[in-house]
């Protein structure tokens, strides 16, 4: 049985933890926090300690066994260069071919891809997203004045938001993403629609994929699809179809 340590970003968590529990390796997860991604600089760093201690080994043995990982797999795309430059010293790192975590969502860099470039404008919403930060809409317009009124004053809060709200305007799209088979799909997608009709953005529909994750998280690494490190290589953005390489 392969031996994996995944660490994973937490807007992922029901994602992970569902394939996680269907696994046939031994699965062993951490989850980072979703406000890590304000910083990138940061977040590596978090990323680096997280693989350290990995590659430590397991906290216990069974049966004189190896009590090493196998593999350690970054739930994580390209993430504003976050994971450019990380390395392991021991076990070999899987990493998808992503640009972000939309595509481990949707199952593909190529269905990403092809919304993407058919849906201009388009803002991602699911389950983990909604959890983890508020999304745009009502309810963050009014707690982020809220807060600023009472930081900055009035005029100035009007300012800021004017700033914060400015950023919406490239948006034309809210797009839920929804793997039905977690449940609860109707309190997400509502809180998306709400969203949508505050923002006057259209609506939209994306059924999740669990391909690419469910493969990761089985331990069936293709090519195409992740990148495998070996010890004393590090992850480099490609610029390319492949997004990542090792060097």
């Amino acid at each position: 049985m392969l031996k994996l340590k995944v660490i994973a970003c937490d807007v992922m968590r029901r994602e992970v933890s569902w394939l996680a529990s269907q696994s046939p390796c031994y699965v062993d997860v951490s989850f980072l926090s979703q406000g890590l991604h304000t910083t990138p600089e940061k977040l590596q760093l978090f990323l680096k300690e997280e693989i350290e201690k990995a590659n430590q080994g397991l906290p216990y043995s069974h049966f004189n066994e190896s009590t090493f990982y196998d593999y350690i797999i970054l739930i994580y795309g390209l993430c504003d260069n976050s994971i450019v430059k990380l390395s392991s010293s021991r076990s070999p790192l899987v990493v998808p071919r992503a640009h972000d975590c939309i595509t481990l969502l949707l199952g593909s860099k190529e269905r990403y891809r092809t919304l993407f470039d058919s849906s201009p404008g388009t803002y991602w919403y699911s389950r983990g997203w909604i959890e983890c930060s508020l999304q745009p809409g009502e309810e963050r317009y009014t707690k982020t004045l809220k807060e600023y009124t009472e930081k900055y004053g009035e005029d100035n809060a009007d300012y800021l938001m004017e700033m914060e709200q400015g950023w919406f305007n490239s948006y034309k799209h809210a797009f839920f993403i929804d793997w039905e088979d977690l449940g609860n799909s109707e309190y997400y997608r509502s809180y998306t629609k709400k969203c949508a009709e505050y923002l006057k953005w259209t609506y939209r529909e994306e059924k999740g994929n669990t391909g690419l994750m469910e493969r990761l998280l089985s331990g069936i690494f293709n090519e195409d699809e992740v990148l495998v490190v070996e010890p004393g290589m590090s992850i480099a953005a490609s610029y390319d179809e492949t997004i990542i390489k090792a060097c």
